[in-house]
């Protein structure tokens, strides 16, 4: 036992020492894109990060960042260096967990030999090195996320659990307990995904203090439930709402300071926890002290929270849902920002409102009254359904996005039952109720499939590529690498095209599956309750996630990094594998070689092949395109400027680099998502960093919770023409009522017109510089613009009341990627400048279809000398999806320049350009697509035909490869490709007409050719 332990305990270290070299070397050297930016920021200045926030993340995430010794460009490093140590004892438990569990079956009575020690060490390295190599794993350890630090806490107490089980019954045993419980606490402050181990933990319990009974495992199953729904709906919300319960009673009835009752609650409550442990200590009520315990050291735990108070309070730049107080740090808990969703019973996706009930009242800090006042009672706040359009199981839910009820019926394939509905104007109307079978359907197919055992398979049989998966055949599904099983299921896999060819097309052989399952049915056979028990952990983290998310089609991003827990848990059973494997052969030579042989084998052949194949693309060494990116979208801006953002990957990582390195604080960044909450916009009337204060004129009364959440837009045949945007504020301001109605719904707000305009002096925006002066004869003294819209939120009113006030004083920009809704209909007055377009009063005429015009000056400085492109010319440097959709948006800036450059008769400066776009953006790192058919041509126009003839070649061999080999598919799947290729055959033709226009013979030849040929072969197989 002693050498076992020795073993064990070196190995294990071993092992960690291993995933956390290879994740310290991998791990992206700054910011990544989506929440990374927000985490680090956060992180960094311990600041309020978006609900329902992750404390303790953020404040182990600050201390790690010390070790930057004040270089802020290395401060990302340290916090993504946190997540791969946090990842890597993840590892090292997760071998332990497999040795305990292996070594309770190869050696029961603790009886060791060499086969037995080989066995159950192999098994560990095997099992641990696999899910070290696995595809979201690795994902998740090398950046600056939670999840990897909310693996470790899963990994732990799962570990600390099976040691309990190894002490039981040994005096101070309970230590292990507490322990957990203490572990489960502090989690919380991380993420809620470690709470899914308490399932399993229990039947630890259950198996080790009892003999098993399928009663008994009932019982224990609902009763770790039950105590799973106590900790996430009883203990995590209410201990915080009966402060805030508390605090409204000292507060607004005693007349006390703010935070009285809050402090008042606390000291109760402690007292009670210590009247308690001295009570259940004095009677020797053992369990009894063991649950209080357990229960204080869970509140410990969860006390991280109390950070986001303080820091919430002291008005952080970052400050999301500012919940300063206990009122407003339920409602952050609750995630109340983003809505809820049904579980068990409630509506169709296409489900009549029949009514509306009142929502839970808005409270907000008033220093005046020295009081909490009511700033939203939310009358009529939540719909209430047509019974009739209910159903137990909801899956089909969604109504506030057109596109969630297409997906519904694509995945559902839904026929419906007609019902005939009274609409809201009294009219009658046939809906077509979706069937439960239907429901059904759409929860295996897309939630349960799609969005989980694909994702499964991605990490133990192969995946296709890096490429959001939306159900067709070319893009983000599983492989096996096994050839005629992936064409049965795919299509064509041999001879991928180039343009389809990726670093993330990694194939496993099934290999990890098939001994994970082998593993699984020699633990089912030797130790049921152990594999029982990894099974509980293997649901609970995966199918149960499923069920509880209830996830709408389709998802902004990939949501694999959701079910890492799962994975671990399989993980195990591919350890086992191998101690099942030398079970099976250890008759056919001395078992000392079987144990090594096998498991010198399997290492290879699992951990080995998924390690090989999924280092070059998680391998993020050398990248910092996010971080540039930010860069550059805060450099498109001119002094003192305010830039409208809209998602995460706009938005994120530029608070990183304002607030991690200092890069360009004058600029004010306003997330157009947030600036619907009456939080956000307060924030933004403050000044931070360099930024003034953003020019709203509203005040809080004007836009608090419920006030002007939504603006109707009407034409009034009585206003023609547009109307001064200043004047309708004025309204506002001075007489509100003449822009509101009555209605059944309760007040509207409205603006009686669609079309507006403001003034500018032509001497004032030349010379601060809004305008430059060779374009002042464009100047127009009034932008009129029109919103084609029925209405527009909170959002939309604040940047009318951003234009109607500022005046042209400081700088206005929309960055390129917030997209049409976020425009307002202002495009003719955009100029691109960069990644952003600024607002100015200048009417020039732009591209069919593009927005704004382009200042070519700007721009060609902007993106020739001034912009920083984080390495995207190294092919070694891996670029996944995320970071390829910012650069073809990049490309076309380059191209959209370049273009315009050769318009002004500038060929030497278009040509240089081009040049640049492919020495930034080259073909070995990024694959030419149709955005440098622009590029191409003007190279033509501009007098360099060389170059352009052969990017026009590489354009016709791509497309032709591309279409090939949709041509190659079934003739059942070609309605899913059709827009691939009819897009191919438009590239081609294109590059045949580009050709024949500047008469290059060879080539016009044979892209002609290749057309002819490919669009009668589309004819033939599509039968049109």
């Amino acid at each position: 036992m002693k050498q076992f332990r020795k073993i064990n305990t070196l190995t294990g270290w071993l092992v960690f020492a291993i995933a956390s070299v290879v994740y310290l070397i991998t791990a992206e050297p700054t910011t990544s894109f989506w929440d990374c930016g927000e985490y680090i920021a956060t992180a960094y200045k311990l600041q309020v990060g978006h609900p329902p926030g992750a404390p303790l993340f953020q404040m182990l995430g600050r201390a790690f960042s010390l070790l930057a010794l004040g270089d802020t460009t290395a401060v990302a490093y340290t916090v993504n260096a946190m997540s791969a140590l946090s990842s890597g004892f993840t590892i090292l438990f997760l071998f332990w967990s497999i040795t305990h569990l292996a070594r309770k079956i190869i050696s029961p009575n603790d009886e060791f030999n060499t086969a037995g020690l080989i066995t159950i060490t192999g098994s560990g390295v095997v099992g641990a090195l696999a899910y070290t190599f696995s595809d979201s794993f690795w994902f998740s350890a090398v950046e600056g996320e939670v999840y990897a630090l909310s693996s470790f806490f899963t990994a732990f107490v799962f570990w600390a659990m099976l040691k309990w089980e190894e002490s039981a019954g040994k005096p101070h045993s309970v230590r292990w307990i507490v322990l957990i419980a203490y572990m489960t606490g502090l989690s919380i402050g991380v993420h809620l995904l470690n709470l899914l181990a308490i399932p399993a933990i229990s039947l630890i319990f259950y198996f080790r203090n009892y003999k098993p009974a399928p009663k008994g495992i009932i019982i224990t199953l609902l009763t770790s439930v039950v105590l799973l729904g106590l900790i996430m709906n009883v203990i995590i919300p209410w201990i915080v709402k009966l402060a805030g319960l508390s605090e409204l009673l000292f507060v607004n009835t005693f007349r006390l300071p703010f935070n009285t009752g809050t402090i008042f609650y606390f000291l109760v409550l402690g007292a009670l926890i210590v009247w308690a442990l001295h009570y259940t200590r004095s009677r020797g009520k053992v369990v009894w002290n063991t649950i209080v315990l357990a229960f204080t050291f869970i509140l410990i735990g969860y006390s991280s929270f109390f950070m986001l108070i303080i820091r919430s309070n002291a008005n952080t730049p970052i400050n999301e849902n500012q919940p300063d107080n206990a009122i407003n740090l339920l409602s952050y808990l609750n995630r109340e920002q983003y809505g809820d969703w049904p579980l068990l019973h409630g509506p169709w996706y296409n489900a009549p409102v029949v009514d509306r009930e009142d929502g839970s009242p808005v409270y907000k800090k008033d220093l005046r009254s020295r009081k909490y006042i009511v700033v939203d009672r939310r009358k009529d706040y939540e719909p209430v359904y047509d019974p009739e359009f209910t159903t137990v199981f909801p899956r089909m839910w969604s109504n506030t996005d057109a596109a969630h009820a297409g997906n519904y019926k694509k995945w559902g394939k839904i026929k419906g039952t007609p019902v005939t509905i009274t609409n809201r104007d009294g009219e009658k109307e046939v809906v077509y109720k979706p069937t439960f079978g239907e429901n059904l359907r759409y929860f295996f197919d897309y939630q349960l499939n799609y969005m989980y055992f694909r994702y499964f398979m991605w990490n133990f049989a192969g995946k296709q590529n890096d490429n959001q998966g939306f159900g067709n055949d070319l893009n983000g599904n599983w492989i096996s690498g096994i050839r005629w099983l992936d064409e049965l299921r795919l299509g064509p896999r041999s001879d991928l095209p180039e343009s389809m060819q990726s670093k993330a097309h990694n194939r496993y052989y099934l290999l990890p599956l098939l001994l994970g399952l082998t593993g699984l049915f020699w633990h089912t056979n030797r130790n049921y309750r152990d594999a029982l028990i990894v099974t509980l952990l293997f649901i609970m983290t995966g199918i149960a996630i499923v069920v509880y998310l209830n996830q709408v089609a389709y998802q902004p991003r990939e949501r694999d990094y959701a079910y890492a827990a799962s994975f671990y848990a399989f993980s195990i059973w591919i350890g086992l594998g191998v101690a099942a494997i030398v079970q099976m052969f250890r008759r056919f030579a001395a078992q000392k070689t079987i144990a090594f042989t096998v498991s010198a084998a399997c290492l290879i052949a699992v951990p080995g092949i998924m390690a090989s194949e999924n280092l070059d693309d998680h391998d993020r060494s050398g990248r910092y395109t996010a971080r540039d990116m930010a860069r550059n979208y805060l450099e498109s801006c001119a002094p003192n400027a305010i830039l409208f953002t809209m998602g995460d990957n706009d938005t994120f990582p530029l608070w990183y680099a304002q607030d991690v390195e200092g890069i360009r604080t004058d600029v004010r960044v306003v997330n157009l998502s947030l600036l619907a909450s009456d939080w956000y916009i307060s924030q933004m009337k403050r000044k931070v960093y360099d930024s003034p204060p953003v020019p709203f004129s509203l005040n809080y009364e004007q836009y608090k919770p419920g006030t002007r959440d939504v603006v109707y837009l009407t034409n009034d045949e009585r206003i023609q023409g547009a109307v001064d945007l200043k004047e309708l504020f004025g309204v506002i301001h001075q007489n509100p009522k003449a822009l509101q109605i009555e209605s059944t719904y309760g007040t509207l707000d409205y603006f009686p017109v669609k079309q507006f305009y403001i003034t500018a002096d032509s001497a004032t925006v030349v010379n601060n510089g809004t305008v430059p002066p060779g374009d002042a004869p464009y100047i127009t003294d009034t932008i009129v613009w029109s919103i084609n819209e029925g209405a527009i939120s909170k959002s939309s009113l604040m940047v009318l009341d951003l234009l109607a006030h500022n005046n042209w004083e400081r700088p206005v920009y929309f960055s390129t990627t917030a997209g049409e809704s976020a425009y307002l209909g202002l495009t003719d007055y955009f100029r691109l400048e960069g990644m952003a377009y600024r607002l100015v009063p200048v009417s020039k005429p732009s591209e069919d279809g593009l927005s704004g015009h382009v200042n070519t000056s700007i721009l060609y400085d902007r993106l020739m000398h001034t912009f920083s492109y984080g390495n995207m010319d190294d092919p070694g440097v891996y670029l996944d999806e995320t970071n390829r959709r910012m650069i073809a948006n990049l490309r076309n800036i380059f191209g959209r320049l370049a273009g315009e450059l050769a318009e002004e008769g500038k060929n030497e400066e278009a040509i240089r350009v081009c040049d640049r776009c492919q020495e930034l953006m080259p073909d070995e790192s990024i694959r030419y697509n149709f955005y440098m058919l622009t590029m191409a041509e003007i190279y033509m126009q501009a007098g360099a035909p060389e170059k352009g003839e052969k990017l026009l070649s590489r354009l016709l061999d791509l497309y032709t490869q591309d279409m090939e080999y949709y041509l190659r598919f079934p003739r059942h799947k070609m309605q899913q490709l059709d827009f691939d290729m009819q897009q191919a055959l438009a590239v081609i033709n294109r590059v045949s007409m580009v050709a024949s226009h500047y008469k290059l013979t060879g080539l016009e030849t044979r892209s002609a050719t290749a057309l002819e040929r490919l669009y009668n072969n589309y004819l033939n197989v599509t039968g049109r």
